[in-house]
Order: structure tokens, then C-alpha cells, then sequence
């Protein structure tokens, strides 16, 4: 099985040492292995009701003071990036 290294801050190392009864790296296995589990079902997407609180109030004022126009070109731009880089992909027949 292969290894991985994680870096954690060390006062949560200190609190996982005080408990040794526990196997951190099955706990660590296991967390992998649900969040793998709901990024391949596609269940990390947030309500954007639930991501704007998350944001906060100001993030939330300046997304209405943008005019749509910003918005629009903006993701114009994204969508030809997108295009450029699609693009350049090599196929094989």
C-alpha cells in the first residue's frame, strides 16, 4: 500500500498526541476515502444561499454592486480560455 505524508498544525499534533489509543492514519484513511466518495457523486456543490453566508456580507455587496456587463465579459474571457486550452489537446484516431 503506498504511503502518503500529511502536514498538520501543531497544536492539533499535540492534541492527537495526547491520544495514542487512536490509529490516526486509519482515521486519516478513512476521511479520504469519504470525500473521494462525494467529490466522484458530485456532492461537495454548496446552495448558493449557503455559499454566500459563507462569504460574508461583504463579499454578498460586492457581488450587487457589479454591473451584469462585468459579469457577462468576464465570463466571456473564462469561456475562451477554456476553448484555447480544449483546443490544444491532441486526439488520437
Amino acid at each position: 500500500m503506498p504511503n502518503i505524508t500529511l502536514s498538520i498544525p501543531p497544536e492539533i499534533y499535540e492534541k492527537m498526541k495526547k491520544h495514542k489509543e487512536i490509529k490516526w492514519s486509519e482515521v486519516a484513511r478513512k476521511a479520504i476515502i469519504e470525500y473521494l466518495e462525494k467529490v466522484e457523486k458530485g456532492g461537495l456543490e454548496l446552495p448558493s444561499e449557503e455559499l454566500l453566508k459563507m462569504l460574508g456580507n461583504d463579499f454578498r455587496k460586492r457581488i450587487k454592486e457589479t454591473p451584469v456587463e462585468k459579469y457577462e465579459e468576464y465570463y466571456k474571457k473564462a469561456r475562451e480560455a477554456e476553448w484555447k486550452r480544449l483546443k490544444s489537446f491532441t486526439t488520437r484516431m
